[in-house]
């Protein structure tokens, strides 16, 4: 119970969040004529936010397995980097580490990553809740959305913008709270080089390939500095 008083304020403004979010999401399932259970179900387990919406249009066309893997890795190749990140934080969590490792989304991790339980909580207890509340906000929304979505009629048309919308928001937050811009540039630099190169209907991969190589070579760079200084 400490742990869940603890990690509750550090997720409340993404319940705000979420809650509409997923609500657009449960709306836009319903008005492409599923029942509330599918969004439902998928925010459970999907609980990949970006994923789930692009998954409307693939449930609608003509069954492609292999597309659709290539497609769920670049649209959630970030968590690669984030997965890697968080190795160390996940030793000795016992049977927690695999719900974390479930559970992990842009904004888990943000808070997982920076926050340090207060004294007395237990890490492992602390980063359980914070994925907990955020999944259940999220399967909240998207049944909420779903269940208006009978009710409630309108033009749906462009709804899924704001999982666009909320990307960029992020970026925005990323680029004024930290002063090394590099990270940032890497990406759009990547993605409007690829962009140009392989056309709209096919960067995604090579961009994602590209900023992972530019990254990795950064690191290096970066490692190669700190010895020379010393």
């Amino acid at each position: 119970m400490k742990a869940f008083k603890a990690a509750l304020p550090y997720t409340i403004p993404i319940c705000v969040g979420f809650l509409f979010l997923g609500m657009s999401y449960g709306f836009l399932m319903r008005s492409k004529g599923f029942s509330f259970i599918y969004p439902t179900l998928m925010s459970l387990f999907i609980f990949a936010g970006s994923m789930e919406f692009v998954t409307v249009n693939l449930l609608l066309s003509a069954f492609n397995p292999v597309y659709t893997f290539f497609l769920t890795l670049m649209v959630n190749a970030r968590h690669l980097f984030y997965g890697i990140s968080m190795l160390e934080k996940y030793k000795n969590c016992g049977w927690k580490k695999l719900y974390l490792v479930f559970g992990m989304c842009d904004e888990s991790f943000s808070i997982n990553c920076t926050v340090a339980p207060p004294p007395g909580i237990d890490r492992g207890w602390f980063m359980f809740f914070v994925t907990l509340l955020n999944h259940i906000y999220w399967v909240s929304g998207a049944l909420l959305g779903s269940l208006l979505g009978y009710i409630i009629h309108f033009n749906t048309k462009g709804i899924e913008f704001v999982m666009t919308a909320l990307f960029v928001v992020m970026l925005i937050n990323q680029w004024e709270e930290n002063a090394d811009h590099r990270p940032v540039l890497i990406g759009i630099g990547c993605s409007l080089a690829c962009l140009f190169l392989f056309g709209s209907q096919n960067f995604m991969l090579p961009a994602m390939g590209a900023i992972i190589l530019c990254f990795s070579l950064n690191r290096e760079l970066r490692k190669k500095g700190k010895e020379v200084l010393r």
